[in-house]
């Protein structure tokens, strides 16, 4: 008889090296009853409560070819955990002559047989709910705990293997504050994102930075000391890397952004921002805005340090300092270096159209 092997495990604390388990004793099931395997079929990282698994509505397709007689798997619950879809596909295979053969289970074809097959389909979908309400328990009590699900927690925090605690990695710490602090100096989400990429800076998980992820990112209130799960907040449930001062800054600008017509947008933008430097300290000059009583606003740039107060630098006006950088740069630009840069500009869109 002709047959083919269907082979899956799930996500959950199981491997690849399950599936390599399953077909060595289908392999050797087959042999030993004389049977010819003719294909393979396999599901990996599936649940077998769902039906939506690729090879397996690829494996029930093809049984209209009528190429194969068997479908072999190492125990039922690898067909399926759900009573419902179990019926209804071997149903199915059973219009197109085929059988459903398990390598681990004796089970005969009289009435006896239909017995233990119910019941052993019936143990696999209770064991599958038993499962998840085991799994759902034990994230609700690392929950509680303010420990980790196995999620992924955001740039700047990492897992402890031990005991699944949070801390901060200080290297990716620095990245986050950086695009906080240049947030709220005026700088726009798709200058950020441009400069993440151009220093090949990554996510997370590993991936370039895009607009949606930096907005995530931006959103993130566990830079704060709060713990999500399922919607619910626990203050001071993770390490803190940012200030709430910042932070919520950082909120109302993005709301405030988002609100906002297009063409008015970037009216307040602080030109130079990761350009401008203390002069006692070297740390970075950043912007800084407020509105006095009379409503009127005022923008300027502080050193981070002094903010802190551990620079003594005074603030500087936004616009006085800027108008000076593009008064000085304005005398640098002479016939000969504008026909250079305008040069150098060309050869740049030419390459990269």
């Amino acid at each position: 008889m002709n047959v083919v092997i269907y082979a899956r495990f799930s996500s959950h604390s199981q491997t690849e090296q399950s599936i390599e388990g399953q077909l060595k004793v289908c392999y050797e099931y087959a042999e030993s009853h004389n049977y010819t395997i003719v294909g393979e079929y396999i599901d990996r990282a599936q649940s077998g409560k769902f039906d939506t698994r690729a090879d397996f509505q690829r494996m029930i397709a093809d049984s209209d070819k009528h190429t194969f007689e068997g479908v072999l798997v190492y125990q039922l619950d690898r067909f399926a955990r759900n009573r419902y879809d179990s019926a209804i596909y071997k149903a199915k295979l059973k219009k197109n002559g085929v059988r459903v053969l398990s390598a681990k289970e004796n089970i005969t074809d009289d009435a006896s047989g239909i017995l233990i097959e119910g019941v052993l389909e019936s143990m696999a979908e209770y064991y599958s709910v038993e499962l998840a309400q085991k799994i759902h328990r034990g994230m609700s009590i690392n929950a509680e705990k303010c420990l980790s699900n196995g999620s992924n927690p955001g740039l700047g925090f990492k897992v402890d293997k031990k005991d699944r605690t949070f801390y901060v990695d200080e290297a990716e710490a620095a990245i986050v504050r950086e695009i906080f602090e240049r947030y709220a100096s005026g700088e726009t989400k798709a200058e950020i994102v441009k400069d993440l990429q151009r220093r090949k800076v990554k996510t997370s998980i590993g991936n370039e930075f895009t607009y949606n992820s930096l907005s995530r990112l931006l959103k993130n209130k566990r830079y704060i000391g709060i713990y999500l799960y399922k919607g619910v907040e626990t203050p001071g449930g993770m390490p803190r890397i940012l200030d709430d001062d910042l932070f919520y800054r950082v909120q109302e600008l993005m709301n405030k952004n988002k609100s906002a017509p297009a063409r008015t947008r970037g009216e307040n933008e602080y030109l130079l921002t990761t350009k401008l430097f203390c002069g006692h300290c070297k740390e970075m000059m950043v912007g800084y805005g407020g509105t006095g009583k009379s409503g009127k606003q005022y923008h300027y740039y502080m050193c981070k340090k002094a903010r802190k107060k551990k620079c003594d630098k005074k603030i500087i006006g936004k616009d006085y300092i800027e108008d000076r950088v593009v008064s000085e740069c304005l005398k640098m630009l002479t016939d000969d270096k504008i026909r250079y840069i305008a040069k150098r500009v060309a050869e740049k869109c030419n390459k990269s159209p």
